[in-house]
């Protein structure tokens, strides 16, 4: 597997922009719509919010992936989420799959769409159908243009997410480069993330499904940032097996290399918005090993990453590995706490803060050294058996507070 500089335009027959055209009102010069196209039909999968609240696009997106024969383009907004919006809300869903059809000549039903932004708010149609109308002539496969669509899915995030990776498949190069959005309302299963993943490889639908879910549970699923699952999680990646490999449709060799590159693309993605989140100067990742079960060392890393107690002495560089305990025994799953051993882990070093359940005796100077870093790691051993997991969030700081105190206006 080799790491490519690129985005959603890297596999072949892929092209994008991305464009200001007015919705966020606050802002006049931000991007705020995406257009992601392919040349030929792609077969799709999807994973979406958790929350029992779903807004519009999502409700829509999931009929498509479950039912439509493929899909050709996906058109996002930033700055409104269509969330809570009605019949209205829903037929606005249908209005920007008809008019982005219309603009790419491709039926109604290969479109999907996707919006991100404030909740309860109906969208501005005038200005979405516009801004379709201008984003298709801008259309381009070049970095540039990945770029530009990048950068218009975001809303709180401080950075654009992108990546790109190529692999060998029956001597064929096939590609996936992914984009995602993610700050805040961020949590388990799936958060306020807009993830959309493009690849040029030949796979059949229900392999692609099968990979995509499994693939979920281990990255995006396994990042947190202040506990709200939002209304409107999306997770699409879209194949138009334009590279050539043999189609994929058993659980074979070329399957595990293709999931294993989609597992470092959605892993990297997921840990960009954990360590973007909002207000946050630190990525936290909190490992488990040596649990008796997957499911335990999940529920467990989960836990810990999620505990604000925990995030806020992130936030302070401070060793208070008695969050980190308490977290754990809180999480519901069950072990011995007097043989538990923790770690704290960075580029600056490591340093073994509990050995059997006690303090070791650690230099809190050190300490403090290590948890200073901009991505810290909290090991956490149980003794139980050989199952691990690891989770992704980020320190709770005063900015997180500032921001979605103001975040409407």
């Amino acid at each position: 597997m080799k790491f490519i500089d690129g985005g959603v335009t890297a596999p072949k027959g892929f092209s994008a922009a991305g464009m200001h055209v007015g919705i966020k009102a606050s802002n006049t010069t931000k991007k705020d719509m995406a257009m992601v196209y392919s040349e030929a039909p792609c077969k799709v999968a999807g994973t979406f919010t958790t929350n029992v609240v779903k807004a519009a696009p999502v409700v829509y997106d999931m009929n498509l992936v479950e039912n439509s024969p493929f899909v050709q383009a996906v058109v996002v907004n930033s700055g409104v989420a269509n969330a809570c919006t009605g019949a209205e809300g829903m037929g606005y869903c249908n209005d920007m799959s008809k008019v982005t059809a219309d603009v790419l000549n491709i039926p109604k039903e290969a479109v999907l769409v996707a919006s991100t932004g404030v909740i309860g708010r109906q969208l501005p149609m005038d200005k979405i159908s516009e801004g379709i109308k201008m984003l298709a002539p801008k259309l381009d496969n070049t970095r540039e243009a990945a770029k530009m669509a990048a950068e218009a899915i975001m809303t709180t995030d401080t950075v654009s997410k992108e990546i790109a990776v190529e692999v060998e498949l029956g001597g064929k190069t096939v590609t996936i480069g992914g984009m995602c959005k993610g700050s805040g309302m961020i949590h388990p299963n799936m958060c306020t993330m807009l993830a959309f993943v493009m690849t040029d490889a030949c796979i059949s639908k229900e392999m692609l499904t099968k990979m995509v879910k499994a693939n979920v549970k281990d990255t995006f699923n396994m990042i947190s940032v202040d506990g709200d699952t939002s209304t409107n999680d999306t997770m699409l990646v879209m194949a138009n097996g334009m590279a050539g490999n043999s189609e994929i449709t058993e659980e074979n060799e070329d399957y595990k290399v293709l999931a294993e590159a989609l597992f470092e693309v959605n892993k990297y993605l997921a840990k960009k918005m954990a360590g973007d989140g909002e207000g946050a100067t630190a990525l936290f990742e909190v490992k488990v090993v040596g649990a008796e079960s997957k499911e335990q060392a999940v529920t467990i890393s989960k836990s810990v990453v999620c505990s604000s107690l925990t995030k806020a002495a992130i936030y302070g560089h401070d060793a208070n590995w008695g969050r980190i305990l308490c977290a754990m025994g809180y999480s519901g799953a069950q072990f011995d706490p007097e043989k538990v051993d923790i770690w704290f882990e960075s580029k600056a070093g490591k340093l073994k803060i509990v050995e059997d359940g006690v303090d070791t005796g650690y230099s809190e100077e050190v300490a403090t050294k290590i948890l200073s870093e901009e991505e810290v790691t909290a090991i956490c051993d149980i003794k139980m058996g050989s199952y691990e997991a690891t989770a992704w969030g980020c320190d709770l700081t005063y900015d997180y507070v500032k921001i979605n105190a103001d975040y409407r206006s």
